[in-house]
């Protein structure tokens, strides 16, 4: 699409984000004189919630995946739009959504509390675990479910003409796909739940639930040890890296032998019992997806009339930050479309946004004050993290207009202006619509490096939702959150309706 030096400028500057910080890190964690009793505590809570919300969220998301593999009915392709909607989600939204239905004042323990059973905890390691799962669910069953769908059909025909049983057929083609695909969806689900801060934040419940990044920013805000944050941040960084190329490698492995591609009914499916465990577990998945969103929305009318103009103001700069960090993403993203871009832009998911954080902290410090700055570091800092997705989602397409438009461009001697205006982003519109949206969804709801940074001037809208919950102005915090809500599923709307009106593709 670019030019070589402005890919090349592309690379300098993503690569320079990651060793500056990085470097910053390094120097000023070696000032520390050592871990405490409370940092290893830290370390082994973050390696257990991490290894225990992988192994719960793939459980529960092989018989999910199952039963939506081999049933066809009205709603289902909603159903599986809806698993793709918490990765938008933001996080201390659905943390209010949880709250609503599992918290101490919640629906269920309201439900619970005739019985004379016990109440329900959320805060600690179950709450982290709910979290978690609400989040990873979804994933789980997308990556297990895309195994069963390719296993080809003939291998069901066929075993359903020899006469096998429900236990030999998952004996000889079920079990093995999951052997092949569930250590890897474990280890991207584990990588993605190592560097959690937000859930961890706000369900952590005390020192012992207290995760590597969360002691990060507590050695930040409350104490202003940098030695301490450097040296616990370089520790994420090496846990980080080492679980990322595990589960890189875990991942590239085949799936199935190769079919005809027809669609043939599996003929269990009309079993008694598989029917009744089928609708068991998918009533059981959408209940536990829709019921806190359900809650948010109800709670979040009444409460959205009561919000005060610090919250507005805070909804505003977040508006900002994502459009930034959009805008931003895709000038990144545009010239490093390429493979070895996408290789450049994978340390987007290796390395911890409050890493980075720490670095651009420690860098900034010597010259201005860091505080000022919180909105511009969060929009870069947003940007870089959602760049392995846009990349992935970009670089297919780009790479098939510049093979079938490279030698027409040649002939015609267009400039690089005129190859962008009229060939390469008109193909591009739809993709990059959805990277827009998606970018800025998420950039919208992150609760992260804003934590670090800012003051009640410049705070966003997701961080001025978790300070009215630590005030316990709960019904404004429900208000907010719907606000939250509304404003980053419009933004992803808005994004990828425009990549699709007049797109040529």
């Amino acid at each position: 699409m670019a030019s070589r030096p402005v890919s090349i400028i592309a690379a300098l500057t993503v690569a320079g984000l990651v060793t500056g910080p990085v470097t910053a890190v390094i120097l000023r964690a070696e000032a520390f004189s050592g871990f405490r009793p409370a940092d290893w505590q830290a370390l082994r809570f973050t390696l257990v919630q991490a290894t225990l919300s992988a192994g719960l969220s793939v459980l529960f998301a092989i018989p999910v995946a199952r039963a939506l593999a081999r049933r066809s009915f009205p709603g289902r392709g909603l159903l599986a739009a809806l698993l793709g909607a918490p990765f938008i989600l933001p996080v201390i939204v659905a943390v209010l959504g949880l709250l609503a239905v599992f918290g101490q004042s919640g629906l269920l323990n309201r439900l619970l509390a005739p019985l004379g059973l016990p109440d329900l905890q959320i805060y600690g390691l179950q709450g982290v675990l709910l979290a978690h799962v609400f989040f990873n669910l979804p994933l789980a069953t997308r990556l297990i479910l895309q195994g069963w769908l390719a296993i080809p059909a003939e291998h069901f025909r066929l075993a359903a003409t020899l006469g096998m049983g429900r236990r030999a057929m998952w004996r000889s083609i079920e079990y093995p796909m999951l052997r092949r695909i569930v250590p890897g969806a474990f280890a991207v689900i584990f990588v993605i739940c190592l560097s959690s801060f937000a859930v961890a934040l706000t369900l952590g419940g005390g020192p012992r639930a207290t995760t590597l990044e969360l002691a990060i920013y507590q050695s930040m805000r409350f104490d202003f040890d940098l030695a301490r944050a450097a040296a616990l941040g370089l520790l994420q960084l090496g846990l980080a890296l080492t679980a990322g190329l595990i589960a890189l490698r875990m991942t590239q492995v085949p799936v199935a032998s190769r079919g005809l591609d027809r669609r043939v009914p599996r003929w269990d499916r009309t079993n008694p019992g598989a029917v009744c465990t089928d609708v068991l577990w998918i009533g059981l998945a959408a209940l536990f997806l829709l019921t806190p969103l359900a809650m948010v929305t109800l709670n979040g009318l009444a409460g959205i009339t009561t919000l005060g103009a610090s919250v507005w103001q805070a909804a505003g700069h977040s508006i900002l930050v994502a459009l930034g960090s959009t805008a931003l993403c895709l000038l990144w993203a545009l010239p490093l479309a390429t493979r070895w871009g996408e290789w450049l832009g994978l340390a987007g998911i290796a390395l911890s946004p409050l890493v980075l954080g720490i670095g651009l902290f420690l860098i900034v410090r010597p010259f201005a004050n860091p505080f000022d700055l919180a909105l511009y570091v969060t929009a870069t800092v947003n940007a870089f993290v959602s760049l392995p997705f846009v990349l992935r989602i970009l670089r297919p397409e780009a790479e098939a207009i510049r093979a079938d438009y490279t030698r027409l461009r040649a002939a015609l001697g267009l400039s690089g202006w005129a190859w962008l205006r009229w060939v390469f982003l008109p193909r591009l519109k739809r993709p990059l619509g959805f990277a827009a949206g998606l970018t800025a969804a998420l950039s919208m709801g992150d609760l992260g490096v804003i934590a670090l940074f800012a003051d009640p001037d410049n705070a966003t809208l997701p961080l001025k939702v978790y300070q009215l919950m630590g005030a316990y102005r709960m019904d404004q915090a429900a208000g907010g959150a719907l606000l939250l809500l509304m404003l980053s599923l419009g933004l992803f709307w808005a994004f990828d309706r425009g990549g699709r009106v007049g797109s040529r593709t």
